[in-house]
Protein backbone atom coordinates (compact mmCIF):
# COMPACT_ATOMS: atom_id res chain seq x y z
CA UNK A 1 0.00 0.00 0.00
CA UNK A 2 1.22 3.50 -1.41
CA UNK A 3 1.39 6.25 1.45
CA UNK A 4 -0.92 8.75 0.79
CA UNK A 5 -0.29 12.34 0.35
CA UNK A 6 -1.65 15.32 0.92
CA UNK A 7 -3.04 16.04 -2.92
CA UNK A 8 -4.79 12.57 -2.39
CA UNK A 9 -7.46 14.08 -0.45
CA UNK A 10 -8.35 17.38 -2.31
CA UNK A 11 -11.24 17.39 -4.74
CA UNK A 12 -9.48 19.06 -7.37
CA UNK A 13 -5.78 18.53 -6.92
CA UNK A 14 -4.98 19.74 -10.24
CA UNK A 15 -6.98 22.78 -10.59
CA UNK A 16 -5.80 25.01 -13.10
CA UNK A 17 -7.51 27.99 -15.10
CA UNK A 18 -5.93 28.29 -18.71
CA UNK A 19 -7.51 30.38 -21.42
CA UNK A 20 -5.97 31.80 -24.85
CA UNK A 21 -6.65 34.66 -27.02
CA UNK A 22 -4.57 33.69 -29.28
CA UNK A 23 -3.76 37.57 -29.87
CA UNK A 24 -0.68 38.03 -32.28
CA UNK A 25 -0.37 42.04 -31.38
CA UNK A 26 2.42 41.91 -28.58
CA UNK A 27 3.95 45.35 -29.34
CA UNK A 28 3.32 46.38 -26.39
CA UNK A 29 4.80 44.04 -23.61
CA UNK A 30 2.58 43.46 -20.10
CA UNK A 31 5.01 43.92 -17.16
CA UNK A 32 4.56 42.17 -13.51
CA UNK A 33 3.65 45.19 -12.26
CA UNK A 34 0.49 45.29 -14.24
CA UNK A 35 -0.17 41.53 -13.43
CA UNK A 36 0.48 41.66 -9.77
CA UNK A 37 -2.39 45.31 -9.48
CA UNK A 38 -4.39 42.82 -11.06
CA UNK A 39 -4.14 39.88 -8.98
CA UNK A 40 -4.55 42.59 -5.94
CA UNK A 41 -8.42 43.06 -6.98
CA UNK A 42 -9.18 39.33 -5.85
CA UNK A 43 -9.67 38.96 -2.39
CA UNK A 44 -9.66 35.89 -0.06
CA UNK A 45 -13.84 35.64 0.64
CA UNK A 46 -12.46 33.95 4.50
CA UNK A 47 -9.94 36.71 5.27
CA UNK A 48 -10.61 40.47 4.11
CA UNK A 49 -7.38 40.76 1.97
CA UNK A 50 -6.11 40.30 -1.58
CA UNK A 51 -4.31 37.43 -2.82
CA UNK A 52 -0.99 38.74 -3.46
CA UNK A 53 -0.50 40.45 0.12
CA UNK A 54 -1.45 37.40 1.72
CA UNK A 55 1.62 35.91 -0.07
CA UNK A 56 -0.72 33.18 -2.03
CA UNK A 57 1.40 33.73 -6.03
CA UNK A 58 4.12 32.12 -5.75
CA UNK A 59 5.46 32.86 -8.94
CA UNK A 60 4.14 34.99 -12.13
CA UNK A 61 6.13 34.59 -15.62
CA UNK A 62 5.84 36.15 -18.77
CA UNK A 63 7.44 35.38 -22.18
CA UNK A 64 7.72 37.74 -24.89
CA UNK A 65 4.48 36.43 -26.82
CA UNK A 66 2.43 38.25 -23.62
CA UNK A 67 2.06 34.49 -22.48
CA UNK A 68 1.18 34.64 -18.03
CA UNK A 69 1.91 31.80 -15.94
CA UNK A 70 0.80 32.19 -12.78
CA UNK A 71 1.29 29.62 -9.35
CA UNK A 72 -0.51 30.27 -6.75
CA UNK A 73 -2.07 28.75 -3.61
CA UNK A 74 -3.98 29.04 -0.87
CA UNK A 75 -3.58 29.10 3.06
CA UNK A 76 -5.35 25.83 3.65
CA UNK A 77 -5.78 23.02 0.95
CA UNK A 78 -9.59 22.59 2.15
CA UNK A 79 -10.30 26.04 1.55
CA UNK A 80 -14.16 25.53 0.44
CA UNK A 81 -13.25 27.89 -2.82
CA UNK A 82 -9.94 26.32 -3.84
CA UNK A 83 -11.86 25.57 -6.98
CA UNK A 84 -12.65 29.13 -8.11
CA UNK A 85 -9.75 30.54 -6.82
CA UNK A 86 -7.16 30.18 -9.77
CA UNK A 87 -10.29 31.47 -12.06
CA UNK A 88 -10.67 34.04 -10.30
CA UNK A 89 -6.87 35.29 -10.44
CA UNK A 90 -7.24 34.30 -13.98
CA UNK A 91 -10.17 36.61 -14.85
CA UNK A 92 -8.66 39.19 -13.40
CA UNK A 93 -5.38 39.56 -15.34
CA UNK A 94 -7.81 39.00 -18.63
CA UNK A 95 -8.20 42.88 -18.53
CA UNK A 96 -4.90 43.01 -19.47
CA UNK A 97 -4.76 44.68 -23.05
CA UNK A 98 -2.18 41.85 -25.43
CA UNK A 99 -2.46 39.41 -23.69
CA UNK A 100 -1.94 36.10 -25.47
CA UNK A 101 -2.66 33.24 -22.69
CA UNK A 102 -3.16 33.11 -19.07
CA UNK A 103 -2.42 30.20 -17.08
CA UNK A 104 -3.08 29.82 -13.45
CA UNK A 105 -1.96 26.62 -11.26
CA UNK A 106 -2.72 25.86 -7.71
CA UNK A 107 0.16 24.11 -6.08
CA UNK A 108 0.98 23.19 -2.50
CA UNK A 109 4.33 23.11 -2.51
CA UNK A 110 5.62 24.66 -0.42
CA UNK A 111 3.24 25.05 1.93
CA UNK A 112 1.84 28.81 2.65
CA UNK A 113 2.79 29.89 5.79
CA UNK A 114 2.02 33.64 7.33
CA UNK A 115 5.97 34.60 6.84
CA UNK A 116 4.63 34.84 3.48
CA UNK A 117 1.92 37.86 3.96
CA UNK A 118 3.13 41.35 3.29
CA UNK A 119 3.64 43.77 5.80
CA UNK A 120 0.46 45.65 4.94
CA UNK A 121 -1.71 42.37 5.15
CA UNK A 122 0.03 41.51 9.07
CA UNK A 123 -1.14 45.11 9.91
CA UNK A 124 -4.63 44.44 8.28
CA UNK A 125 -5.11 41.65 10.56
CA UNK A 126 -3.08 42.36 13.69
CA UNK A 127 -0.05 39.23 13.05
CA UNK A 128 3.08 40.68 14.29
Amino acid sequence: MSEKQLEDFLPDKKSSYIKNFNNSNTSSKIHKDQVIECIKTVIDPEIPVNLYDLGLIYEIKINDKNDIKIKMTLTNPNCPVAGTMPENVGKSVEKLSNLNSIEVSLVWDPKWHKDLMSEEAKLALDIF
